[in-house]
């Protein structure tokens, strides 16, 4: 959006003589393009006051800053420069005419966001949340960012405790709620799976009577959501209660095959959790009035994104890159693909499993007992109670010279490196913060074949 210097002035209740237009919004000093506004946050390393001189250098139209600075340019001063963001980004959405597709669940949600935007693109212009900018920072930031042009905003919401996503939903108005599902992400700030569920009905709590709650009927948490909102629910799912259901379901070497009524769609999307993800999508679509035969094209083109289920060949092997993130319900979805995969032998190459608190080992020797007992063959564990994940799979019939543990990731990638052979599937998986995708930066050390 572009906004004008009065306008965010305004806003925070401040005087403002300038004429002048915005035309970005910034937090990182780096990225700072000549018309932006800069936010200067406070974190736990760093204090964006400290590159404000630098920031009027490179061209900022004005910075919003806690404290008064010696600069060249316009500084907005105010209490609370998150406060102040979040406060614009509300005024902002409510001056915008568009709707407002919200998406939160424990796990797929940048996918289903993605997925939905992609939909609903071809034929009605629209702006979405780039990555996965959800937090109580990026979701105002991506709020700013839209395209004041665009008629819907399809954007994700995050959260780590209870009482987020309703704050983020205030701010953001959403038309349509979409939830995914609920697992065991996050897990460490909450009593129990039953504190995530209620944190995500936040969502649908803040829908307005008009709005309209997408949700999963696969997953019984989700479906009760329906109960509480006295406005339009569509279910989705394989389950008989959806309205949106997938039926006929073949899952393959190149994605997924399925129907919904009488159209048959085929995406390079694999695992069942991803036909849940489109059908999603397809039912955000239809609020829009666009019917499921003209949703084929566009659900044909849908990609992975970048570590997030990516598929290539590396000297004869099938490789999935699923770096990105990891919770117990999305490591069994990514290890449902693998096993399906047509493979000499699946190999995985596991993260430890982070924010699941005191639950953090039973949950790692659950999925250390599912891999021995779905068929994987190799089991590369990487760092802290992902050694409960290998002992688990030993105990429970892997073989021990199947079964590995590292704290080093670039360690476990060279061993898997001198594992995997031509005709094998190997998926790499973990927690952001363990870094797994050096373990795969090893793998790839020598030559790589195209992708798909």
């Amino acid at each position: 959006m572009k906004l004008s210097l009065r306008y965010v002035a305004e806003t925070f209740g401040l005087p403002c003589d300038s004429g002048g237009i915005v035309t970005g919004w910034s937090v990182d000093s780096r990225t700072l393009r000549p018309g932006d506004l800069f936010f200067a946050l406070q974190g736990p390393n760093h204090d964006g006051h400290a590159y404000i001189a630098e920031v009027f250098a490179k061209g900022a139209a004005s910075v919003v800053a806690e404290r008064d600075h010696a600069a060249t340019g316009l500084v907005l001063r105010v209490r609370d420069s998150v406060c102040a963001l979040q406060a614009l980004a509300a005024r902002a959405r409510r001056d915008w005419a568009g709707k407002v597709v919200a998406v939160t669940g424990s796990a797929g949600k940048t996918t289903t966001k993605d997925v939905i935007a992609e939909m609903l693109a071809a034929e009605i212009k629209t702006s979405k949340t780039e990555g996965n900018l959800n937090n109580h920072v990026g979701l105002p930031l991506s709020l700013l960012r839209l395209d004041e042009s665009a008629r819907v905003a399809v954007i994700e919401i995050g959260m780590n405790h209870a009482g987020e996503i309703r704050n983020l939903a205030e701010i953001a108005k959403p038309d349509i709620g979409v939830v995914t599902n609920v697992g065991y992400a996050h897990l460490e700030n909450f009593d129990s799976i039953e504190g995530v569920a209620a944190a995500k009905r936040e969502l649908v709590e803040a829908l307005p009577p008009t709005g309209t709650a997408v949700l999963n009927a696969d997953d019984a948490r989700v479906a009760a959501f329906a109960r509480i909102h006295s406005g339009r629910t569509v279910l989705f799912g394989e389950s008989p209660e959806a309205e949106i259901r997938a039926e006929d379901v073949e899952y393959g070497l190149d994605g997924v095959k399925f129907r919904v009524g009488a159209a048959t769609f085929e995406s390079a999307l694999a695992g069942r959790h991803n036909v849940s993800n489109i059908l999603a999508g397809i039912a955000v679509a239809g609020e829009f009035g666009i019917g499921t035969d003209r949703l084929r094209e566009s659900v044909r083109k849908l990609l992975p994104g970048r570590m997030r289920g990516e598929r290539f060949h590396h000297r004869g092997v099938l490789v999935y890159n699923d770096c990105y993130n990891s919770n117990p319900d999305a490591a069994r979805a990514m290890l449902d693909v693998l096993r399906d995969t047509p493979a000499r032998r699946r190999i995985a190459v596991l993260g430890e499993m982070l924010e699941l608190g005191r639950c953090a080992e039973a949950l790692h020797r659950d999925v250390g007992n599912y891999i021995a007992k779905c068929g994987i063959d190799v089991l590369v564990g990487i760092r802290g109670a992902a050694c409960d994940m290998v002992d688990a799979a030993r105990r429970a019939g892997l073989a021990t010279d199947a079964a590995f543990f590292f704290e080093d990731p670039g360690e476990a990638g060279r061993l898997a490196r001198s594992l995997a052979h031509g005709g094998d599937a190997i998926l790499f998986k973990g927690s952001r913060g363990v870094h797994v995708e050096r373990a795969l930066e090893e793998f790839l050390a020598r030559g790589q074949e195209g992708g798909s």
